[in-house]
């Protein structure tokens, strides 16, 4: 099976797909970071299925640049990864880009399986649309769909998958919701959509999201019930945590430090934890004198009396925010002892205060590979910035905008049978 991936992103939605045996045709980007995390994913792909995997892990030691981890991976590999905003002028130049891959992969238009991907979300999400003064009215991200339709109109794949917020659903009051299936139909494509959790796919996070399966109209799909998903194993987010070796404020590696014990069962079931043995990657913030404070005071209520802060429960010599009835919580610790954690989002590339490690001796909010263990994203995956040297900010922001890759592995494994009953 084959796809497009459409606002890949940092690739979560397009690794899950890998892992379960599909073959990406393009991956389309508009973040120049995140195509930089897509091509070393690539890189990573192609050396472990070459047996050059030593090449990728001397880059994770940090023994060899970016530019020569890349001199090392076919040059149509590397422009499988297209860097342009969907739409308006970029869309000819994307075809043309995706063109060359169809025919470089020996790949006819009417072959193409599966379209996949959703455009950003902020248009759609609740918290975006109360941040908003006008409730994101207008926002051009409003009918990135429209976008989207003309991709499948052009490409006419046999399904498409098509990923965003909960808040789709009330954003107008459902009317981009009916738009989209309007449109999806008039392109010569059925959908069904279904209100997923990422927990009920093993992944150790509270994450609800919306996922749109479509299909041409020209054949009747026996659809699994993705909603029916139940795979949690009953492990906790401690699981996540306690092989990485522990870190005060400021302290860590971008490349590379070793791990401070051998993985535990979720680790090796998930894929989480490889057989790499470089960590990368495992950088604590730097954090104020007040935020530590504060921090060792939302541990210990949750530590040990299981409770949530408060904000206006803080001594007055901590409160220093003026809004004192919104975002109460802002200060919020990643419980170890529980089945998932509070969802990532892009948020944390501003500050850690809403993630803040479980044990009080670190006194710290979570590392960049920390976030990515909780959206399930392998060890071995290294988000970029835009220059040589990783930047956390720019990681942050693409691990909370991303898909979890193992919950997209569930949903394409339940599909394979189903695109393979059409082909």
């Amino acid at each position: 099976m084959n796809y497009i991936d459409l606002f890949a992103g940092a690739g979560g939605l397009s690794d899950g797909f890998i892992r379960a045996g599909y073959e990406p045709i393009v991956h389309v980007e508009m973040d120049e970071a995140a195509c930089y995390t897509l091509k070393t994913r690539v890189a990573y792909h192609y050396l472990k299925a070459t047996e050059n995997i030593g090449v990728y892990r001397a880059y994770l030691r940090n023994d060899i640049t970016r530019e020569q981890l890349y001199g090392y991976i076919p040059r149509d590999l590397l422009s499988s990864v297209i860097n342009l905003p969907i739409g308006g002028e970029s869309n000819s130049k994307i075809h043309s880009l995706i063109d060359d891959q169809l025919d470089q992969k020996n790949i006819s238009k009417k072959d193409v399986d599966l379209i996949i991907g959703g455009p950003p979300c902020q248009a759609y999400s609740v918290v975006g649309r109360a941040r908003s003064e006008n409730g994101m009215k207008g926002d051009p991200r409003n009918y990135l769909y429209v976008q989207y339709a003309r991709y499948l109109e052009t490409y006419q794949p046999k399904m498409f998958v098509f990923e965003n917020v909960l808040g789709l659903k009330s954003a107008q009051k459902g009317i981009f919701l009916s738009n989209m299936e309007r449109l999806f139909e008039k392109k010569g494509y059925k959908i069904e959509v279904f209100t997923v959790e990422a927990n009920n796919f093993n992944v150790l996070q509270n994450r609800k999201r919306i996922i749109i399966i479509g299909w041409k109209d020209d054949f009747v799909p026996t659809l699994p019930d993705l909603e029916a998903v139940r795979l949690n194993q009953g492990d906790h987010v401690e699981s996540l945590l306690k092989d990485l070796p522990p870190l005060n404020a400021g302290e860590g590696k971008d490349k590379y430090m070793d791990y401070a014990r051998l993985p535990d069962k979720y680790l090796r079931s998930s894929g989480i934890r490889e057989r790499l043995r470089e960590l990368t990657q495992h950088v604590a913030r730097p954090h104020t004198q007040q935020d530590k404070e504060i921090y060792k005071i939302v541990v210990d209520k949750w530590n040990n009396h299981s409770e949530r802060l408060d904000y206006n429960s803080l001594p007055e010599k901590l409160k220093t925010h003026s809004n004192r009835d919104a975002f109460v919580d802002r200060f919020k610790v990643v419980a170890a002892n529980c089945p998932y954690s509070q969802t990532v989002v892009a948020h944390i590339a501003k500050d850690g205060h809403y993630y803040i490690h479980p044990d009080i001796t670190q006194n710290r909010s979570l590392t960049v590979r920390e976030a990515a263990r909780l959206q399930s994203f392998p060890d071995s995956y290294y988000f970029e910035g835009v220059k040589e040297k990783g930047s956390r900010t720019a990681a942050f922001k693409q691990i909370g905008n991303a898909v979890p890759p193992l919950m997209a592995y569930e949903i394409a494994k339940v599909l394979k049978p189903v695109l393979e009953s059409v082909t």
